[in-house]
């Protein structure tokens, strides 16, 4: 285990500034490449002391800046049109891909990584989707799939 000073917010682990223990390989591997924590040595913790308040800063307008994007999203259905086979189940299936695309066509910036799509949607009907606009901002996009033809 080894002590890390986050510098940004990290899903499930803690917000800017806090310093928390996190196994080894994933501090090495994953939080420091990634810019998202430091290693707590006391340099870096002083150093981390001066950039705080910047750092805290810059959180607080991403997440002002995703949730005016969250307000954009409220409300927004999308209609996904695919090929139906027997039993209104389609050839193929609606990925979090295709979401995203279809968020895209609206004028909405997404990447199929935020799309929360626990398993591809297989049959017609209207889903919930979580769209994930923030580590703690999600929103909510209606799926609609519809066959092809109509």
């Amino acid at each position: 285990m080894v002590k890390v000073i986050l510098t940004q917010d990290v899903p499930d682990l803690g917000e800017v500034g806090a310093v928390v223990e996190v196994a080894r390989g994933y501090a090495r591997n994953y939080l420091i490449p990634q810019g998202k924590a430091l290693e707590a040595t006391t340099a870096n913790l002083a150093r981390f002391e001066q950039d705080k308040t910047r750092l805290v800063r810059q959180a607080m307008r991403e997440r002002e800046a995703a949730q005016s994007l969250a307000q954009r999203f409220e409300g927004l259905t999308l209609t996904i049109a695919q090929r139906v086979g027997e039993a209104d189940r389609l050839y193929g299936s609606v990925t979090a891909a295709m979401i995203a695309e279809a968020i895209l066509a609206q004028g909405l910036t997404v990447d199929k990584k935020q799309v929360e799509l626990s398993e591809p949607i297989k049959t017609l009907g209207t889903y919930a989707v979580n769209v994930r606009l923030a580590p703690q901002l999600k929103a909510q996009v209606q799926v609609k799939v519809v066959p092809e033809s109509a």
